[in-house]
């Protein structure tokens, strides 16, 4: 028995239940008393899957309040200057699709909470494309946001119904995220490369974003080992990588960076037209 066990284990052997419940829940009997009641800092498998579980859970924690400043800046400034149109609109697609084939697949809620959340946020931020006029105004587009409404409603619905969605077409899904995640973050680095700003886009959001991908990578490989989920991860974190850099390169010129309604390609059957300031 090392020194840490010797006056350590007195201690992490009387942990209250209220504590010591909700850890064993997290990490599982085993590599609780190996871990905790032991202090068995030497067993390294059970330390990376603590590891990967409590980087999971904070990962769902954050994917709750990730895209909050986000929402909080297109309402402040009222625009969405900057902001890419179809990156979002694919970007739920991959979120609410990831979701779904988690949960179907009885992945550990751990592995995959932060997904619903940003496919809700997401959502939102759909909502606001078409509630702000030129110039800042607000001028709600019915067409816009029904068609964000009924659109969310009905994939999830679909999305969540073995018969409507058997599992190989939602295997197939989940496969398409992976050039989906590369589609669409491609028109908001491309929007950022043409004006040579980021607009609004956050920098929380976008700096979290790189970091939770990132996680998910080495932690969807500790859980689940799920090739399609991983790849997904991946690539979000190198197209995140990517906005990280314009982030930084561009950051002098976001202010006074030329406006842009972040449109990029036709919505005129929705109402949606570019809103330029005149």
């Amino acid at each position: 028995m090392n020194l840490l066990q010797q006056f350590g284990t007195p201690l992490t052997r009387n942990i209250p239940g209220f504590l010591r419940q909700p850890a064993e829940a997290l990490v599982g009997e085993k590599c609780y008393t190996s871990l905790v009641y032991n202090l068995n800092i030497a067993d390294v498998d059970c330390l990376k899957y603590a590891l990967s579980k409590g980087l999971g859970l904070g990962m769902v924690i954050g994917g709750g309040i990730l895209k909050v400043p986000q929402i909080a800046k297109i309402v402040s400034t009222r625009s969405t200057r900057g902001l890419s149109l179809s990156a979002f609109i694919m970007e739920t697609f991959a979120y609410g699709i990831t979701t779904a084939y988690s949960a179907r697949n009885l992945f550990p809620f751990s592995q995959y909470g932060e997904n619903a959340f940003l496919a809700v946020s997401d959502i939102i931020i759909l909502a606001l494309f078409f509630l702000y006029g030129p110039g800042g105004t607000l001028q709600p587009n019915a067409k816009g946001l029904m068609a964000v409404l009924v659109g969310s409603v009905g994939f999830s619905l679909w999305l969540a119904s073995e018969t409507l969605c058997p599992p190989v077409i939602l295997s197939a899904l989940q496969a398409s995220t992976v050039p989906l995640t590369v589609l669409s973050k491609a028109p908001q680095i491309a929007s950022n490369h043409r004006l040579r700003s980021t607009g609004n886009l956050s920098a929380f959001a976008v700096f979290n974003s790189f970091l939770g991908c990132a996680v998910r990578v080495f932690t969807t490989g500790q859980e689940t080992g799920d090739s399609l989920v991983w790849w997904g991860y991946f690539l979000a974190a190198v197209c995140n990588a990517i906005l990280v850099g314009q982030m930084v390169l561009y950051w002098r010129n976001s202010e006074a960076g030329e406006k842009s309604s972040g449109k990029d390609f036709p919505l005129t059957s929705l109402g949606y037209n570019d809103r330029k300031k005149a």
